[in-house]
């Protein structure tokens, strides 16, 4: 659903010495995030360095929110195409292009998140 907050981006957190902040963010900026499903199909993200994302869903439908750090997890809250009460939470990874990782989506799925260069 949402987002496929896939965006999940679902950042799980690669051997952390100190609580991560939104700096660790900062490789995201400028280029996008994929989430691939178990179906193969895939999720697109793209977050600013202002509090704000952008993305496709795994059925092509884009969304729209808000993002901000929160006790060393991304929170994302939608905007478009529907305001949701509430948040969806997870682990912020650090790592440049290429750094992929599994995670949770926000529909209980195990996914593949990868970053990757460009838009």
């Amino acid at each position: 659903m949402i987002l496929a907050l896939t965006i999940a981006l679902a950042l799980t957190v690669q051997a952390p010495t100190v609580s991560p902040t939104a700096a660790d963010l900062v490789p995201v900026f400028g280029n996008t995030l994929v989430s691939t499903y178990p179906d193969g199909r895939k999720a697109r993200a793209w977050l600013t360095a202002d509090g704000r994302f952008e993305g496709e869903g795994r059925r092509g439908g884009r969304n729209a929110g808000t993002w901000r750090v929160r006790d060393g997890k991304v929170c994302f809250s939608l905007r478009r195409p529907i305001i949701v009460p509430g948040s969806y939470c997870t682990p912020i990874v650090r790592g440049g292009i290429g750094t992929r990782w599994t995670a949770t989506a926000v529909t209980g799925e195990t996914i593949t998140v990868e970053l990757v260069a460009g838009r």
